[in-house]
């Protein structure tokens, strides 16, 4: 990873279009998704845009949140060419140290082929399914 980057909440930064291209063509989980719907998602959602320096989108991820006890972490993207350079933990570091993100008690998400990645940050498999995970830090009493 070479190139320096920057993490912003600000949606008014994100590429929609780029977003849902991706969603809709090649992604495995969102191929139904259509532009009004992707905009939808992130007027509901707390976005993470990742930025190089001269401001090119080259991911994104949400959290889905009540912003207190539960946050559902969706649809995290790196665009080519950028894949498989660290930029997707870093991406997931900075969400999961985001300031909302940080203090709930349970995070989930799904994955099919992403699992040692989010063990990384304390992700578990749910139960016996290949894709839900979570990050729970209940304590039962």
């Amino acid at each position: 990873m070479n190139e320096e980057y920057y993490i912003s909440t600000d949606k008014t930064l994100l590429s929609v279009t780029k977003i849902h291209d991706y969603l809709s063509t090649i992604s495995y989980w969102g191929r139904q998704r259509t532009l009004a719907q992707v905009e939808t998602i992130i007027a509901n959602s707390l976005c993470f845009g990742l930025y190089t320096t001269s401001n090119k989108q080259i991911g994104f991820a949400r959290m889905v949140t009540d912003g207190v006890v539960f946050g559902n972490l969706m649809d995290v993207i790196i665009f080519d060419p950028y894949q498989r350079k660290g930029y997707g933990k870093k991406l997931v570091s900075h969400i999961m140290n985001h300031e909302v993100v940080k203090n709930l008690k349970t995070i989930s998400l799904k994955t099919k082929d992403a699992h040692g990645m989010y063990e990384k940050f304390g992700f578990k498999k749910v139960g016996d399914s290949e894709l839900w995970m979570a990050n729970d830090r209940v304590t039962l009493l």
